[in-house]
């Protein structure tokens, strides 16, 4: 039997969570909720990720067959699909926006000494230049021929904790 804490459990300790409060309030991210608040849709969140989830429906029922573990996952019951809905919707994006900003700089200090390629000290990067196609229909000024449009992606990634682009550009094709 196991008397230890789960393995999400232990990940999400990871999560700064009175800064997270902070940014909650700050965006009156719980203001009027009544079910489901920004830490449990944080946690579900994490949780559907974490297992490979790829629709709010296979959120719903894995949650739903995991009731029994919902406790320690730190959610007092399995939230609807309907629920979930709502909550992506009605939720501030800058509250989890401020949350990954603050766990890319945890990050980014744990690697910022790793040497990216042995035997070079110098800082490397890599330039990556990407098309993405979207709907012409919507997108009318990003025209990339006749039939479709797209955008084109510049991101240059430090390779020393490559965590987030060291820039990133975008522009009509």
């Amino acid at each position: 039997m196991n008397i230890g804490k789960t393995l999400f459990a232990q990940v999400m300790e990871f999560v700064p969570w009175k800064s997270f409060g902070r940014s909650i309030a700050k965006h009156q991210g719980d203001g009027g909720v009544r079910t489901l608040s920004c830490a449990d849709l944080l946690r579900a969140l994490a949780f559907s990720q974490l297992t490979g989830r790829e629709s709010l429906r296979d959120i719903e029922a894995c949650l739903a067959a995991n009731r029994s573990k919902l406790f320690h996952m730190g959610l007092a019951q399995s939230p609807a699909r309907s629920t979930l809905a709502d909550a992506l919707n009605a939720r501030d994006w800058r509250i989890y926006q401020a949350l990954a900003l603050r766990l890319i700089a945890r990050a980014r200090t744990l690697y910022a000494h790793d040497c990216s390629v042995p035997g070079i000290d110098a800082t490397i990067y890599a330039l990556d230049a990407t098309t993405v196609d979207l709907c012409l229909s919507l997108f009318d000024w990003a025209p990339f021929c006749s039939t479709r449009a797209a955008i084109k992606l510049h991101t240059l990634l430090d390779l020393r904790g490559a965590i987030l682009p060291s820039f990133t550009s975008a522009m009509a094709s």
